[in-house]
């Protein structure tokens, strides 16, 4: 993952509309370039965190950053209206915040046969290097979508027919019960945390896996592969031609 220090190469960045995974600023600097740094990260949408000038230091290995560091994203961002309108299933993420974690999910998605996953902006992993490795080649062929608000996001595909799942270790139905709808969107939630409860409000249904052990839930990208084949599975049983089921 590219690193820009500096003020210069960061609003020159943003200019160009370069994605960007975030932008550090050092707590009380001040002046109005790096206002101007700021300005144009909002219009762009890209996180900007306000951080201790002793941990920019660190990130950029020198003291001359003028306050500013920029983390480049591996990938460029697709689009919800892009992605949307031709997808039979979409990973929603609320809150997954582990880069290997993401990457592992990308990497499930195209096996299975999903059309995008969508993160949060903010207290959730990007497309950093980690990431890319982590989806073994998987993030050039899955479009992620990155959006402010999950939930408005959920309502947003709702409105264009998709029947949003919950996964839920309280879930009324099995995974492997579930008759899928023909457009479905998947939601699964943080390490540990699991779904929001106002997410959890605006699902549609919630699944559950069955536990026989004594942890309560799994790794969330152990979940993932568990449920997008289940539902990659229902999917190939209903769309097999009946003499393809004929020794």
């Amino acid at each position: 993952m590219a690193i820009l220090i500096g003020v210069h190469p960061v609003v020159e960045a943003l200019r160009a509309k370069r994605p960007l995974e975030r932008i550090l600023i050092a707590r009380g600097a001040g002046g109005q370039r790096l206002q101007e740094v700021i300005d144009l990260s909002r219009r762009a949408g890209t996180p900007v965190r306000f951080e201790d000038r002793a941990a920019l230091d660190r990130l950029a290995g020198v003291k001359s950053h003028q306050g500013v560091v920029a983390f480049g994203a591996e990938k460029q961002y697709a689009e919800l209206e892009d992605v949307a309108p031709a997808a039979e299933l979409l990973i929603v993420l609320d809150g997954v915040e582990d880069p290997h974690n993401l990457g592992a999910i990308i990497r499930t998605a195209n096996a299975a046969g999903a059309g995008g996953v969508i993160v949060a902006e903010r207290r959730a992993a990007g497309l950093t290097e980690t990431v890319a490795k982590a989806a073994v080649g998987a993030l050039e062929h899955v479009p992620v979508v990155r959006v402010v608000n999950i939930n408005h996001t959920i309502r947003t595909l709702k409105d264009q027919g998709y029947f949003i799942y919950g996964l839920d270790e309280k879930g009324e139905q099995l995974y492997d019960a579930v008759d899928w709808a023909e457009r479905t969107a998947i939601v699964m939630g943080a390490e540990g945390k699991g779904l929001h409860d106002l997410v959890k409000k605006n699902c549609d249904g919630l699944v559950r896996i069955p536990m026989a052990g004594t942890i309560a839930s799994l790794n969330v990208s152990v979940a993932a592969g568990i449920v997008l084949f289940a539902w990659r599975s229902r999917r190939d049983r209903e769309f097999r031609s009946p003499t393809s089921l004929q020794p």
